[in-house]
């Protein structure tokens, strides 16, 4: 694979034009707080999170979407912040791990997390958690899913194949499965 410097000199050299996008204004609306950044509309959220404003929870994995190590929140739906650029979330709400629970009181999930011992080397928790609170919020509103037995899932009807299905986008290398299932489980009773 060529280095972006060599790809560019070869692409001028068969004359194409490049185009250089200048650094563009938006606000980030983060766990709560308005930030106002000037960056280039290349960068992507990720990015702009950890680079940008030093919100270092949201973790950089395979940079592909592949892992959910990355996920946050926009508007309550997960997403993978690798896989989107910061400018197309101008205004938008966005949660990050940092923004879940507060100072010695940490959101249900996390404390399940801890409960459950739902982490390893932890590096992935961030995705997890965020990805668990967006499932939490999919349970509220009895959305289904692929696994989910007739048009809408039943209050507390949540199986741990369920809850396995819903968590697919999110790996694990250290294999901590079954302990975040029990975790998301448990605050999935407690709440039904």
């Amino acid at each position: 694979m060529p280095d972006d410097d060599q790809s560019l000199s070869e692409q001028r050299a068969q004359g194409a034009t490049l185009v250089h996008a200048p650094p563009q204004p938006l606000t980030l609306r983060i766990n709560g707080a308005e930030h106002h950044l000037t960056i280039e509309p290349r960068v992507t959220l990720l990015d702009a999170l950890r680079e940008v404003l030093g919100l270092t929870g949201t973790k950089k994995g395979c940079d592909r979407g592949q892992c959910g190590a990355c996920t946050v929140l926009v508007d309550g739906q997960r997403i993978n912040s690798c896989l989107t650029l910061a400018m197309m979330h101008d205004g938008r709400e966005i949660t990050t791990v940092e923004g879940l629970g507060e100072q010695g009181q940490p959101h249900p999930i996390q404390q399940a997390f801890m409960d459950c011992d739902g982490f390893q080397c932890g590096y992935c928790t961030p995705g997890q958690v965020c990805s668990a609170v967006a499932l939490l919020d999919e349970v509220k509103a009895r959305q289904a899913s692929m696994l989910t037995e007739g048009d809408q899932l039943a209050p507390g009807a949540l199986s741990e194949d369920e809850i396995r299905e819903r968590m697919s986008g999110n790996l694990c290398r250290c294999g901590a499965y079954p302990n975040i299932v029990k975790a998301i489980h448990s605050v999935v009773l407690r709440q039904a």
